[in-house]
C-alpha cells in the first residue's frame, strides 16, 4: 500500500542501497536512491523528498557536507544520518545542522523504521501547524479598510510601520470612521496574531464595572460575585488590548491602568496573587486628551505612557473621494446578505451622498446604504431609497449656485463612468462638445 511519501536512500555501498530500498519499498514508500553526493542533489532538485538517508563516509563529497547542500535546497526535509564510524562529534556536528537523528551501521531495520515513521510525525505536524496558521490567519482577517484618497494611503503606510513593533497606540478620530477596524489591523498585521485582541469600550461601561471587566475578581469579591473570573487584560495576555474611549477612563481607573501599563502586572479584585500578561496596548478616542489633561480630568503621566504612535483618522468628508469606494462595498455587502440583485447607486443618488457632510462618517454612510436597499425594489439605488436625512440636508451656502452643483454633478457622472467621455456625455443629455466645454470651464479633468 503506497503511503505517499518519497524517500532518497545516499549510499555509496550498493547492497545497503538495495537492502534499504527493498525494505522501503515494502512499507509503501516511493524510494530513489543515490550511489554519492552529487548523484543525490540531482534528485533533490527533481524532488522534494519527505526523508533522506545520508551515509556519513562517501567519496567525494561526505554527508556532512551534503546535508548543508539538502538544507539549502530544501529545508524541510527529514535527514537521517548513517554511518558505521560513529563519533559524539560528528553526531553532534550533524544534529547542529537540523539532522533528525543519527544511526549507526550495520542497520537494524527495525530501529530505522521507527526513526523514519518518528521523522514523519514530527513532519506531519509542521505541515498540519503551517495550515491551522494560514487557516487562521484566514479567519482572523479583518474587514477591508477602503480608501485610496491621499490620507487613508498615509494611514494605511503608518499601521505597516507601527504593526512589527510592540509600541503603545492612540488611535484618534470622530465617531465611526473605523478606529476599531483600524486597531485589528494593527494586531492582525502584528507578531501577535495567533493571540487573541481584546476590546473594551471603556465608556459604555460604568467605572464599578470596568474594574472587574479589566481585572477580573476572585469568588465573593463583592456582592454577586459567585465565581471567580478572568478580566479582560488577563484574557489578552500574548496578545493586544484594545481599550476604546480611553478619554472616559475616570481619574482612579487611571491610576490603576498607569501601574498595570508599566508592570504588567496587577490583582485581580479580592485576591492576592499577583497575576502578569504580556499584551500589546492599543487605545482609541474621539476627544482631544490634551484639552482634557489642562482640564484635569486626564492624567498626563499616562497620557505620556499611552501617546507613543498617533494615527489620526480622517473624517469621511475629508476623503470625499473615497464615499464610490466605500458605496460599492457596502452595496456589494448587503446585496449578498440580503439575496438582491443591486449591483450600484445611479449616478443621482451617488452625486446627493457625494454633496451630504456625512456627520456619522463611515459608520453612517453603512448603515445609509443597508437602509436603501432594504427599501429600494430596483436594480441599482436611487435618490428616493436614501435615507431623509440624506436626501434633504441643505448645502453649504458655498455649494448652492447652480454652476456648482452642475460642476459636482459632472464629475460624479464622469467617476462613475470611469472617465469615459462617450458615455458620460450620454448619461448627462449632452453632446461630446458640451461636455468637453463644460469640464475645460469648471477645469475638470478626465482622471477626477
Amino acid at each position: 500500500m503506497k503511503n505517499g511519501r518519497k524517500i532518497l536512500i545516499v549510499d555509496d555501498e550498493p547492497s545497503v542501497r538495495n537492502s534499504l530500498r527493498d525494505w522501503f519499498t515494502e512499507d509503501g514508500f516511493a524510494v530513489e536512491t543515490a550511489e554519492d553526493g552529487q548523484a543525490a542533489l540531482k534528485c533533490m532538485h527533481g524532488g522534494p523528498f519527505d526523508i533522506v538517508l545520508v551515509d556519513l563516509k562517501m567519496p567525494g563529497m561526505d554527508g556532512i557536507t551534503l546535508e548543508k547542500r539538502i538544507r539549502e535546497i530544501d529545508s524541510d526535509a527529514a535527514v537521517i544520518i548513517l554511518t558505521a564510524f560513529a563519533s559524539v562529534e560528528t553526531a553532534v556536528e550533524a544534529l547542529k545542522l537540523g539532522a533528525f537523528d543519527y544511526i549507526t551501521k550495520p542497520v537494524d531495520p527495525d530501529e530505522l523504521s521507527n526513526t523514519v515513521r518518528n521523522a514523519l510525525k514530527q513532519r506531519e505536524l509542521h505541515e498540519e501547524n503551517v495550515r491551522l496558521k494560514a487557516n487562521v490567519t484566514d479567519l482572523m482577517l479583518p474587514s477591508p479598510i477602503i480608501g485610496d484618497s491621499p490620507r487613508m494611503k498615509h494611514v494605511l503606510d503608518l499601521i505597516s510601520t507601527v504593526a512589527r513593533t510592540d509600541a503603545t497606540v492612540v488611535i484618534r478620530g470622530e465617531s465611526g470612521t473605523g478606529k476599531e477596524l483600524i486597531a485589528r489591523a494593527i494586531h492582525t498585521q502584528s507578531e501577535r496574531r495567533f493571540f487573541p485582541i481584546v476590546a473594551v469600550n471603556c465608556g459604555a461601561i460604568p467605572e464599578t464595572l470596568l474594574e472587574s471587566e479589566l481585572f477580573g475578581h476572585e469568588k465573593g469579591a463583592f456582592t454577586g460575585a459567585q465565581y471567580r473570573r478572568k478580566g479582560k487584560i488577563e484574557l489578552a495576555n500574548g496578545g493586544t488590548l484594545f481599550l476604546d474611549e480611553i478619554g472616559d477612563v475616570t481619574p482612579k481607573m487611571q491610576v490603576d491602568l498607569l501601574r498595570v501599563l508599566e508592570t504588567h502586572q496587577f490583582h485581580r479584585l479580592g485576591g492576592n496573587r499577583e497575576i502578569t500578561s504580556d499584551f500589546r496596548l492599543v487605545c482609541a478616542t474621539n476627544q482631544d486628551l490634551e484639552s482634557l489633561i489642562q482640564e484635569g480630568s486626564f492624567r498626563e503621566d499616562l497620557y505620556y505612557r499611552i501617546n507613543v504612535f498617533v494615527i489620526d483618522v480622517p473624517p469621511l468628508r475629508a476623503r470625499k473621494e473615497d464615499i464610490p469606494e466605500l458605496t460599492r462595498h457596502f452595496v456589494e455587502k448587503y446585496a449578498h446578505a440580503m439575496g438582491k440583485p443591486v449591483k450600484q447607486v445611479s449616478p443621482e443618488a451617488e452625486s446627493m451622498m457625494m454633496a451630504y457632510g456625512w456627520p456619522g462618517n463611515v459608520r453612517e454612510l453603512e448603515n445609509a446604504i443597508e437602509r436603501a436597499m432594504v427599501v429600494g425594489t430596483g436594480p441599482q439605488i436611487e435618490p428616493d431609497d436614501l435615507p431623509l436625512h440624506v436626501e434633504r440636508r441643505p448645502r453649504a451656502e458655498s455649494e448652492l449656485t447652480l454652476a456648482a452643483m452642475e460642476r459636482d454633478h459632472i464629475r460624479t457622472v464622469l467617476r462613475h463612468e470611469k472617465g469615459n467621455i462617450t458615455r458620460t456625455a450620454k448619461v448627462l443629455g449632452i453632446d461630446r462638445g458640451t461636455l468637453y466645454h463644460k469640464l475645460e470651464r469648471y477645469g475638470i479633468e478626465r482622471s477626477s
